[in-house]
């Protein structure tokens, strides 16, 4: 028999429903007109990374694996779209799909090896795949070494939108963002997305009612590689540089202090995660180093604190689901 749902949990649906797209229509205005009272590179910057949070933030926040190595997707599609556009005289569309593909390729070989673990174990196997590429991109001929690729050329997306324009180049990184973002909503909500959070809350219970968990999160995890290298190779296009930055350690650490900061398991967190971080660093970049303690501060903070993180936190108290 069917369980009968009560009045007022049937009143929350709608409410819910009509908060995410109430919210999603104001984050749309706002980076909408966002360039014409901000500097527009900072701008695509933030985006490029708010995609790599929300790719990092499907894998940690719906299936419950800690990934240390997300920089190899997002550097070595930042590598080969640049790489691409520069040495290839590819236009920029197929220069990103090329660092998006081999991404993806990265993704379905390192994804193979490490969900064969779980926990801290799972974790470094991610971060010694990455650092293992670090090295490959240091001794790689076609990388530039510590000089990185630059010079890259934006183009003309399709032959017709001349991406040197700021503004265009915005806005086709508007699109871009956006429709990975709501890719990423769409999986969340699906059944695939249903069975991925199953795998989080417990994975024997899911094996049990016959579920393959390792081919759910060997997908999950294609996915999310896919989507970071996505975000590396819009980065190589809209900064014109690919370098070593994006592909050691740190930027892994980066988009992990993003996602806690905006809140796991939460749609709008990394996206918030990453503008504040960002914002964080480009306001307190006469500071030097010493931005690294304070975003050491900020992420001890949150983990005593604000454990939901931002985006976390607000949802709670309104009672809302973000």
């Amino acid at each position: 028999m069917m369980e009968r749902v009560s009045e007022p949990a049937l009143q929350t649906l709608p409410q819910r429903d009509n908060s995410l797209l109430i919210v999603f229509a104001i984050m749309v205005v706002v980076l909408v007109a966002a360039p014409f009272v901000t500097y527009p590179l900072f701008l695509m910057q933030a985006l490029c990374f708010a995609l790599f949070a929300c790719a990092f933030n499907l894998l940690i926040g719906y299936v419950g694996l800690l990934s240390f190595g997300h920089a190899l997707y997002f550097g070595w599609a930042s590598y080969v779209t640049a790489y691409a556009a520069k040495a290839w005289g590819f236009p920029p569309e197929l220069a990103i799909l090329a660092g998006t593909l081999t991404a993806a390729v990265l993704g379905v070989v390192a994804g193979a090896l490490a969900i064969r673990r779980q926990g801290i174990y799972f974790a470094m196997i991610t971060l010694a795949l990455a650092q293992m590429m670090y090295f490959v991109a240091v001794r790689a001929p076609f990388t530039g070494g510590e000089d990185g690729i630059q010079g890259v050329p934006r183009g003309h997306l399709f032959g017709v939108i001349n991406l040197d324009n700021p503004t265009a180049m915005y806005f086709v990184v508007l699109v871009i963002f956006l429709a990975g973002f709501l890719f990423i909503h769409r999986v969340i909500h699906s059944p695939f997305g249903e069975v991925l959070k199953a795998i989080r809350e417990n994975e024997p219970r899911a094996i049990s009612l016959g579920y393959k968990t390792d081919r759910y999160k060997l997908i999950a995890f294609i996915l999310s590689a896919s989507l970071a290298g996505l975000a590396g190779a819009t980065k190589a296009i809209v900064l014109q540089i690919a370098s070593l930055t994006d592909v050691y350690w740190p930027m892994s650490g980066d988009v992990v202090l993003m996602s806690l900061v905006g809140g796991l398991g939460t749609i709008f967190g990394p996206v918030v995660g990453a503008f504040a971080i960002l914002s964080m660093q480009y306001k307190l970049a006469f500071l030097g180093e010493w931005v690294l303690v304070i975003e050491g501060v900020i992420f001890v903070t949150c983990v005593l604190l604000f454990r939901r993180g931002i985006v976390g936190e607000i949802a709670n108290l309104l009672r809302i689901k973000l």
